[in-house]
């Protein structure tokens, strides 16, 4: 596939200089095999290390995303279901009441990969986050990688989330759904699921088709969603002060119970020292994941010079301050090593007495759930419409509807991808392919904040 000749690419064949090089076949009848081995290496190098103009140009997406709606979209990615579940797997396995130091952490190295989205995001205001950034500052062969790394981390991201809300909607049901379909239509396959999971095929085409007809009305339900959940963590948070007790964080050594399968610790407020805080914040890190969606809108953000990053500080200072609060009062309520690490708030009020509480964290979960299912659903057409419009990717899915201006086919596309793989892997698989491509994104998007402060070019 060739590249559009009004892209921007700088490179060194497109420079003055290049009448005066010889082709390919030239050199080839002049010099022989060896001068024409050594001029395709020259071009192939030069093909593959172009950059792309980081100027603005003209945006073919709507403007249409306001500094909130921004906002958000990263704190409903970010704080998905975890909030939930993180903090009581991290108290009573790995950081005791000191979870509040690992989510802190934790919040330090997610605030600086998202310093780095910010800068980028102010100077390169276009749509394809972390694929853009590299195609600007590294080249077109990095920026390919890249790019099909988004592709995959997304995909398999929205896959999970969908997942994950197909499966506690199941519990909720009793198992009602997972047992019908399993009865009717199994899967005999041991690297596939028990059943295919119609359920969240559907729930991922009609987010998808949302999201192509329009984005402000899909911002509007997340903005919704994403109320509700900061609602019910204010409600968790509000509701466990009420049965704090500080010295659930000052349990001495004595009363921690001794258990050959599990040690508890030294009791205390870091029951399992430093090192525990250190690997609780790694686990913690990954609570914090999913703010980089609004680096993908840049196209599409009313004043994105200034709305980016201000989200993307934004939602991660918001739900920074949902996991401190929430570890604050979990650990507060009930000792650590009584917590339950799947389900950690349903049992707590149990152990309260205070069942009913349990269906708001229900609600909470659900509208979580949709909000991080928006926010993983919401990038990947970014990334496929911007790989099309540099022509890495087929035309047809760089276009934009004139109507609605969203890129359609790279939308309803996606999603099917993506439902396919809901339909037919289970959630653990789906989670064990996700972390690689989060990290080399990050990693990539850091180096180029490097190159970019420090090339004339940029000055």
């Amino acid at each position: 596939m060739t590249l559009p000749v009004d892209n921007g690419f700088m490179n060194y064949e497109n420079s003055r200089d290049s009448a005066k090089k010889p082709t390919v076949k030239q050199a080839y009848a002049e010099g022989g095999i060896k001068a024409g081995a050594s001029r395709l290496a020259s071009v192939t190098y030069s093909v593959l290390s172009r950059r792309k103009a980081a100027e603005e140009g003209a945006a073919r997406l709507a403007r249409v995303l306001s500094a909130l709606d921004l906002t958000a979209l990263g704190v409903g990615s970010t704080l998905g279901v975890g909030v939930y579940v993180l903090a009581g797997d991290v108290a009573k396995n790995y950081a005791g009441p000191a979870v509040v130091l690992s989510f802190l952490l934790a919040a330090v190295a997610s605030v600086f990969a998202g310093l780095c989205y910010a800068e980028f995001g102010a100077r390169v205001p276009k749509a394809g986050s972390a694929y853009v950034y590299s195609y600007v500052c590294v080249g077109e062969f990095i920026a390919f990688i890249i790019g099909w790394n988004l592709i995959l981390e997304y995909i398999i991201g929205a896959a999970s989330v969908v997942k994950a809300l197909s499966e506690y909607l199941d519990s909720l049901l009793d198992k009602a759904m997972s047992t019908h379909l399993q009865a009717v239509m199994p899967l005999d396959s041991p690297h596939l699921a028990r059943y295919p999971d119609l359920f969240a095929f559907a729930v991922i085409m009609v987010f998808s088709v949302a999201l192509a007809f329009g984005v402000k009305e899909s911002t509007r339900f997340n903005n919704f969603c994403t109320g509700v959940n900061l609602c019910v963590v204010l409600f968790v948070i509000i509701s466990g002060s009420f049965k704090a007790d500080t010295k659930n964080w000052r349990i001495p050594a004595s009363e921690v119970p001794k258990s050959e399968k599990k040690d508890f610790g030294s009791g205390g407020f870091a029951p399992y020292g430093l090192a525990g805080i250190i690997k609780g914040a790694a686990v913690c890190f990954y609570g914090f994941i999913g703010f980089d969606c609004v680096a993908t809108a840049g196209e599409e953000a009313r004043r994105p010079q200034k709305s980016i990053p201000f989200a993307v500080v934004a939602s991660l200072l918001v739900v920074f301050l949902a996991y401190c609060g929430v570890s604050c009062v979990l650990t507060l309520m009930v000792p650590y090593y009584m917590q339950d690490e799947k389900a950690p708030f349903p049992f707590v009020y149990d152990q309260l007495g205070w069942p009913w509480a349990k269906y708001a964290v229900s609600v909470g979960a659900i509208c979580a759930l949709c909000s991080s299912l928006l926010g993983a659903v919401f990038p990947l057409p970014r990334i496929i419409y911007a790989m099309a419009s540099d022509g890495l990717l087929f035309r047809f899915l760089g276009r934009v509807s004139a109507r609605y201006q969203t890129p359609l086919a790279g939308t309803v596309l996606a999603g099917l991808f993506t439902g396919t793989l809901a339909m037919i892997f289970e959630l653990e698989q789906l989670i064990h392919m996700m972390s690689i491509g989060t990290l080399l994104a990050y990693s990539m998007v850091a180096s180029c904040v490097m190159l970019l402060r420090y090339e004339r070019r940029y000055d």
